[in-house]
């Protein structure tokens, strides 16, 4: 296979996890209305460390579009909240590995990427929803539990990439 139709394939095989880590991820029980763990952000970062920002993007983006049309949410404020929530982490997390290079690890670029997600929803849930400041007063409530999703979700993204390494999902493929 052609190494622009492999890649293809990847991008869409990352966006097909990423959206059943979101599907998945709405079944467990919260501890809190607002605290999702980020699951799908593994994808994400899968696709930024392997080929970089744009294709990061592009999953984030297909894959908010995708949940939205399957959740039957497609236009309406969540989707408002989450798109450019999502390519702002994306984007952030992109400019802190491009910036940090190797002195900043998968988990803090996965840190950075679950605060990032917070304000921006914060952002977008104001100019579109509460209009009041006071909104703004949840970030604490916000900050500490993506402290440690974001921990998380960057553990498991950084075992899947040195799984991946060891595959033959960035070189030709395994004949059998």
């Amino acid at each position: 296979m052609p190494v622009r139709n492999r890649k293809i394939v990847h991008m869409a095989t990352l966006i097909t996890l990423g959206l059943l880590l979101f599907l998945f991820e709405s079944l467990i029980p919260r501890p809190l209305p607002w605290a999702k763990p980020g699951f799908s952000q593994i994808a994400t970062l899968i696709a930024l460390y392997l080929w970089g920002w744009r294709e990061a993007v592009i999953l984030v983006a297909a894959r908010i579009c995708l949940a939205a049309v399957v959740g039957g949410s497609l236009a309406g404020p969540a989707f408002w909240i989450a798109l450019p929530s999502g390519i702002a982490a994306a984007l952030m997390m992109a400019a802190w590995r491009g910036a940090a290079g190797d002195r900043f690890s998968i988990l803090g670029i996965s840190v950075v990427g679950a605060l990032t997600h917070n304000v921006i929803q914060l952002i977008m849930a104001y100019l579109l929803l509460v209009r009041h400041t006071h909104i703004f007063y949840l970030f604490p409530l916000l900050w500490l539990p993506a402290l440690f999703t974001g921990l998380i979700v960057g553990v498991i993204a950084s075992a899947a990439l040195s799984l991946l390494k060891r595959t033959a999902f960035q070189g030709e493929p395994v004949r059998i």
